[in-house]
This record gives C-alpha cells, structure tokens and sequence, in this order.
C-alpha cells in the first residue's frame, strides 16, 4: 500500500489522530456548540417574542381600561353630587303638593317653612361638595367675582361697592361658577349751579 498523502499532511494527520484536517476552520465538536448556541438563541428570542407581545397587549388592555374609567368619569362624575340632591327634589315636590286655592295663612306658613328647610338642605349639599355662595352687599366690586348690572347714586355706600345683589354667584373651591349680578354705588355727581351776577 502505498500513501499518496503529501508530508504535510501526514504531519497533520499524525497530530490529529490519523486523519487528515478538511479545510473548515472549525472542528465537528466546535460545529454542534455553534448550533446548540444557534438553537439557545433562537428559543431565547422567541421567548422575548413573546414576552413583548404578551406586554404589548396588556399596555393595550390597561389604555383601554384607562379610557372606559375616564368615560365613566365624565359620564357618572356627578353622581354623588346628583344623589344628594334628590332629598332637595323631594322636600321640592312636596310643597307643590299644596293646593293653593285652598290654603289659609297655616297652609302658607307651613309651605315657607318648607322652603326654608329646602334651602338649607341645599345649603348642606352644597357645603359637602365645596360650592359656595357670592352675595357680596357692602364689599367693594370684584370684577373678577362679579357682573356690575347698573350703577347707582347714593351716600349710603361708598363709591365702587356693592349695593344690592341682584343674583348671587357661586364658587367650587376657587373656580367661578357663576359671578354675582350687582348693582354697584357710584358717587353723586356734583351739580355747580352757582350763578354769579
């Protein structure tokens, strides 16, 4: 038998255990740990697939929620306020129960009571849910918390204050509702009618 092999060759391949190296760069055994970290990678990248589309749609589940609790916000933001208010409608109905044609002075009485205690269990709600109310007689005018409807002379009140509240204005915390409707003092002109001869 003869060995065509070259003598590098059969140095090689006395190194290497007999056979010959092919011209690969990289041995089997080194081949199978490519392809195993190949096959690491691909699982590891298909997990993190997964976990992006999983995360994915569950931000998209809670803008969804995010959005329907801001459209039942809107939608039923007043309820508590409307709740307490329907003691107010009742005691409301209740007055206009009151046959007019038929009540005497008692019947009156009794139906301004009514009023009253109507009035102050609005008063209440309101106080609960932070509304205040403008009825500033006697202060100076606030441009920013009232609307003047006319002025009026007088000596009563100094100029540029409030004489009579025509409609009272309302507050929620710090924000303007509604201004006050007043009638604001303004000072008497002064008439020089002094003639000299």
């Amino acid at each position: 038998m003869t060995d065509d092999k070259k003598p590098e060759e059969k140095t090689v391949a006395a190194e290497t255990g007999g056979e010959p190296m092919n011209d690969s760069p990289v041995s089997d055994e080194g081949g199978e740990g490519l392809e195993q970290q190949l096959q690491a990678a691909r699982a590891e990248a298909a997990e993190n697939l997964d976990k992006f589309l999983r995360a994915s749609a569950e931000s998209e589940n809670v803008r969804r929620r995010a959005q329907i609790d801001m459209d039942n916000a809107r939608k039923y933001g007043i309820e508590r306020f409307a709740t307490e208010l329907l003691a107010v409608v009742d005691s409301l109905e209740l007055a206009r129960r009151v046959d007019l044609k038929d009540a005497g002075s008692e019947a009156m009485e009794k139906m301004r009571e009514g009023i009253e205690l109507t009035l102050r269990q609005l008063d209440s709600v309101f106080e609960r849910f932070s509304i205040t109310s403008i009825d500033p007689v006697g202060e100076k005018f606030d441009p920013e918390r009232h609307q003047a409807m006319s002025m009026v002379e007088t000596d009563e009140v100094e100029p540029n204050h409030v004489v009579t509240v025509v409609q009272k204005g309302y507050l929620l915390h710090d924000r303007l509702l509604r201004p006050a409707m007043v009638i604001v003092a303004k000072a008497k002109s002064t008439a020089t009618g002094d003639k000299t001869a």
